[in-house]
């Protein structure tokens, strides 16, 4: 029988690529201070740009987690059952140093390639990155509580994934997370209801409810619960020191948006034993540690997804052709294609940036720690609130194809709006940068000292960095206009690191369409004069 039809001017599968291979992300690996990573980026970089590997991400999304609170005899279990590439997923970012082991290895940059391998591996699935995350976090909240952390923070900081549900002493390898968020609260986590009952022995029994906790299979979890000396902070094992499990109550999963692969739940806490971290009443001090990293990771999280968004628009493009041309030199889509180019490497290099702040902040560097504090608040809010819009555009290169399941772009679109609502929406990011302004006002002046560094170099820059200075000394209605504040922020700062250390041709883009105002209200609209060749090129996959 004849074939009914041929199959041309389709486009190869992204895959046998290095995906750590992006100029962006290597120079700001060097920069710095972790170019001793940069062999271990490439190895993970070619692990996730294999088929199999690819393979792990889409069937952990495609077979969601599954809640069983009894087992067959009608005994309370509260475990939840993942799929086997969820597991293989996590022993990989495991084994990578992605979990707590930067907080055990004292070479200058380490949290800078953890960071870099963070962005790579989040492009196969963003769902096991949150108990990755949150077991990086939790270390530095937990050091308020030093016995504690003595005792924990080996198996947290270890590269062994065990995912055994066991006692943690008896475990390789411990993975964490955190259970903030009260149905009646949500962010407003002042207002929850949990309480915490202190016994003889030093422990706590809580009792109440939390309306999202995510991974609830790991071994520990940063708990807030009302003391008697107010809101305070507490770390709950899953297994108790004699063996038994704690009375953790797994409700129900969330019915997720995206970020299929991970459990998030709601959990009762049924005299549940736990140990306070930190003084009573400083609950929201200590355990903003452990948000502020997993903040860091959202901001990573969004640029890597816009680095991911644009290398598979690019890649489509080169391989489709249209109107007798392939559509990588179509002058339209070459400029919707840099346009989106330039918004994710100016992501890499902010997300990189205060990575760096982090790794010297850990370290001592008070100065690099004021500047984490504003521009980690001020970033997570920008870079997580470009990423949908980034997204969308992304898919829209693919036309019908982007809009079906098998393109992967689906997936990235529901991905995307998670890391601007996680640890904090918009309003929270925005007023959250008011309050580092507040309480730490000389962190404004690193901040501006930071964008100086580029002073002179560029025009427009030099002119949004005074309007930027108008904005701030102007404390009138500072909340009303918090976003706007916020956003020129991260702009100024993407601007000034672009315009002293990153690709000219990029910089020049970045210049005229978010500082000087030469841009239209969508992507594909950058001015005439932009060297979007060079632009294009750093962002294009090198497939064998």
């Amino acid at each position: 029988m004849p074939a009914t039809h041929d199959v041309f001017n389709q486009v190869p599968p992204l895959v046998g690529h290095d995906a750590a291979e992006y100029p962006a992300l290597l120079e700001a690996l060097v920069r710095e201070g972790a170019g001793w990573a940069e062999e271990e980026l490439h190895d993970l970089g070619r692990l996730v740009g294999e088929e199999p590997t690819q393979e792990l991400g889409r069937l952990a999304e495609a077979h969601p987690p599954e809640l069983l609170t009894h087992d067959r005899y009608g005994h309370r279990i509260d475990e939840v059952r993942y799929d086997p590439s969820y597991h293989q997923l996590m022993d990989i970012s495991v084994r990578s140093g992605l979990a707590g082991f930067p907080w055990a290895d004292e070479r200058p940059g380490a949290h800078v390639a953890r960071a870099a391998k963070m962005m790579i591996m989040g492009e196969v699935d963003a769902g096991h990155a949150c108990p990755i995350s949150m077991t990086y976090a939790v270390v530095p909240a937990l050091r308020a509580q030093p016995e504690l952390a003595a005792r924990f923070e080996p198996g947290l900081t270890s590269r062994v994934y065990d995912p055994a549900l066991r006692l943690p002493s008896e475990k390789a390898g411990l993975i964490a997370g955190m259970s903030m968020t009260e149905k009646q609260g949500g962010s407003d986590v002042r207002a929850g209801t949990t309480q915490a009952h202190p016994q003889p022995d030093g422990s706590y029994r809580l009792v109440g409810h939390k309306w999202f906790t995510s991974a609830p299979m790991s071994d520990l979890f940063l708990v807030l619960a009302q003391a008697p000396g107010g809101l305070s902070c507490f770390l709950l094992p899953r297994i108790l020191p004699d063996g038994s499990r704690n009375p953790m109550r797994l409700q129900r999963l969330k019915d997720k948006l995206g970020n299929k692969s991970n459990a998030s739940s709601e959990v009762e806490y049924d005299d549940a034993v736990a140990w306070r971290v930190g003084d009573e009443g400083r609950g929201v001090r200590t355990i903003i540690e452990m948000v502020t990293m997993t903040r860091l990771d959202c901001t990573l999280a969004s640029a890597g997804l816009m680095r991911l968004g644009t290398t598979r628009a690019v890649h489509q493009a080169t391989h489709r052709a249209a109107f007798g041309k392939q559509l990588v030199d179509q002058p339209l889509m070459r400029n919707v294609l840099a346009d989106l180019a330039v918004e994710a490497e100016a992501a890499v290099m902010l997300a990189m940036r205060l990575a760096g702040a982090t790794d010297r902040g850990a370290r001592g560097d008070e100065r690099e720690a004021l500047l984490r504090r504003i521009g980690l608040a001020a970033g997570k809010y920008f870079v997580c609130k470009r990423g949908p819009i980034h997204a969308a555009e992304a898919l829209e290169c693919f036309g019908g194809n982007g809009y079906v399941e098998d393109s992967g772009m689906p997936r990235l679109y529901r991905e995307a709006p998670l890391l601007s609502i996680w640890e904090g929406s918009g309003n929270v990011a925005a007023l959250d940068t008011l309050r580092a302004m507040a309480r730490e006002p000389e962190s404004v002046q690193v901040l501006l000292d930071e964008i100086g560094l580029a002073a002179g170099a560029d025009a427009r820059l030099d002119a949004a960095a005074v309007r930027l200075r108008d904005e701030l000394s102007d404390l009138g209605d500072l909340e009303h206009r918090a976003r706007r504040v916020v956003e020129d922020m991260a702009l100024v700062l993407q601007g000034s690191l672009l315009v002293r250390l990153g690709h000219p041709a990029v910089a020049d883009a970045f210049c005229a369409s978010r500082l000087a105002g030469d841009h239209g209200s969508v992507f594909g609209t950058l001015p005439r004069g932009v060297d979007t060749a060079a632009i294009i090129e750093r962002a294009t996959p090198k497939v064998p």
